[in-house]
Order: C-alpha cells, then sequence, then structure tokens
C-alpha cells in the first residue's frame, strides 16, 4: 500500500497522490522520512540526489529501495551501504530484472549445470533516448552506462559468477556533452567466463541475451532487463505479465511489483539485505561501471 509521497515540490507531490490515492503528500523528504507509518521508502529521485537524500532516510532508520545507479560511484555506493550496515537498516539496489520470472528460470538452468559450466554471455540493450534531456547531462549523472550498463554488468555476475572479473575492457563513442552515448564493455571472469556486452542511449537494439556453455544456451530474445521469455532447448517458455491498471510510461512496468515482492519478504524476514541481489554486488557493479566510464573517457 501506497502511503504517502513527496517531492521536491508539493503542488507535484499532491497532484501525483490525487491522481492514485495516496493519503499523504509532502513537499520535501525530510517530512517523509518523519512520517511514522512508513515500512519501507522508494527512492526515484535523478541520480546525483540518491546519495543525499538515501542517506536521509537511512539515517532516520527507514528502510530503503535505491533505484539503480544506487550512487554516481562506488565511492557514493559505499558511503550508502556502510550507512546501512552501521545502522542495521534495509538497503536494495533497484534491480528489477532479478525477481522476473524469466530471470529466475535463467538463473536455475545455468546453476542447475544445464548448459555445463557457463562460459560466454553476449548481450546489447538500447534505445533511442533522444527525447531524455536528463541522459545527457553530465551534471545530472547521464550517460549509457549508469542507465542501462547496470543491467548487463549485473546478468554477468550473476551467471557468471565466482567473484568479481580480474579483467575489464570498454570502448565507446561519447555524446557531444561528454557523456557516454554507445559502449561495448568485455568482461573476463575466473574460470574462463566471458561477457560481451553493448549499451547504446542513440541506437535501437533487440535487447537481448545469451549465455552458453559446453552443453547448450539459453536466451532472452529481447528485454534484458524486464524479461517475459526464455529461448531453450529448442522451446520458447513464456512468462505473461499481469496487465496494467494505468497506461505505461515503459514496456513490461507491471513486472516491478516483482522487485516491490521481494523487498516486503525480506522485511517481513526482518533482512537489512536481499539474498537476492545483496550490498556486496552492488559495491562491485558501482566499480565496474566506474572503470569502463574512465576507459572511455568520461
Amino acid at each position: 500500500q501506497v502511503a504517502a509521497v513527496a517531492a521536491r515540490d508539493l503542488g507535484r507531490a499532491q497532484d501525483f497522490a490525487q491522481r492514485f490515492g495516496i493519503p499523504r503528500a509532502y513537499g520535501s523528504y525530510e517530512e517523509l522520512a518523519e512520517d511514522p507509518d512508513l515500512d519501507v521508502v522508494y527512492v526515484g529521485v535523478v541520480n546525483p540526489a540518491h546519495l543525499p537524500v538515501g542517506l536521509l532516510f537511512l539515517r532516520r532508520g527507514r528502510a530503503v529501495l535505491m533505484e539503480k545507479p544506487m550512487g554516481l560511484g562506488a565511492c557514493e555506493v559505499a558511503q550508502l551501504v556502510g550507512t546501512a550496515r552501521e545502522r542495521g537498516v534495509f538497503l536494495m539496489e533497484g534491480f528489477w530484472t532479478r525477481f522476473f520470472p524469466a530471470w529466475r528460470r535463467l538463473r536455475a538452468l545455468v546453476s542447475e549445470g544445464t548448459l555445463g559450466s557457463p562460459l560466454v554471455l553476449r548481450g546489447a540493450l538500447g534505445f533511442a533516448l533522444g527525447g531524455v534531456p536528463r541522459l545527457r547531462e553530465p551534471g545530472l549523472g547521464g550517460g549509457v552506462l549508469l542507465d542501462l550498463g547496470g543491467y548487463g554488468l549485473q546478468m554477468a555476475l550473476a551467471l557468471l559468477g565466482g567473484g568479481p572479473p580480474p579483467s575489464l575492457q570498454a570502448h565507446g563513442v561519447l555524446h557531444e556533452t561528454g557523456v557516454d552515448e554507445s559502449v561495448s564493455v568485455t568482461l573476463k571472469f575466473p574460470g574462463k567466463g566471458l561477457a560481451v556486452l553493448t549499451f547504446s542511449m542513440a541506437a535501437e537494439l533487440p535487447g537481448g541475451a545469451a549465455v552458453g556453455g559446453p552443453h547448450g544456451w539459453a536466451e532472452l530474445p529481447s528485454h534484458m532487463n524486464c524479461p517475459t521469455e526464455l529461448l531453450f532447448g529448442g522451446r520458447r517458455e513464456l512468462f505473461p505479465l499481469p496487465p496494467p491498471s494505468e497506461r505505461l510510461n515503459f514496456p513490461h512496468s507491471t513486472g516491478l511489483r516483482y522487485e516491490a515482492q521481494h523487498v516486503r519478504e525480506c522485511l517481513l524476514q526482518g533482512l537489512t539485505e536481499s539474498p537476492e541481489m545483496p550490498l556486496a554486488e552492488s559495491e562491485v557493479i558501482a566499480r565496474l561501471l566506474d572503470e569502463a566510464r574512465a576507459q572511455v573517457g568520461v
């Protein structure tokens, strides 16, 4: 149940609350942090505000689901993680991908050894996002790696695993504002695992990903960040989403319910971090994003 909403502008918060039947609206995040009836806060502010807003809620003892990227870099993520652990408060980075049934099916095929040892992951995610001005603004944490790159990196860590990759190489094209526009990242993992990932905020791409081993391969043919189908063993397995009750701004948005349900289950169990999206993994993703951005010249 959505109990309250906050924005920097009270009028915007009130409009949102009225549209969706939310009981309370606040014109500051400090007011929201003081609301005694909240179990968890979803933070979806612009990227540079993740750190200060996240710290505000964590220091008030509020459980936080932080939209990805958790911070603008590894230093910010370490501050958020350290504060959550120090205060004993739940914190999770919002990689909704990990809770889609299609993703869980793919991860099970890999972890059960159905494909043999996973050796190669290839994936691409690209959208023509010229209509999203913040992505072109360095001061707003723009660039394709912070916006889309984490999806591929979290997938590589989960499927090829065994620890952080000792080698990362990135090549990219920058937008005229200096942010990364299109980037290809290659990761070498312990045990011969190799991931080759491409991201673009200028070009449309199919958005699929596939992982292979000596005994076979499995593929998410599209929407690697929010998949609803899987190809394996010559069959197409479908994982339909519940129909939306509102007009959607982004494909498959009703799949956000899986992430929300997982957070609820964690809180009911008294956990301070998710076993499926642990904080240590968010820290690794942040370090990899830092390295990739540096290599392409951001």
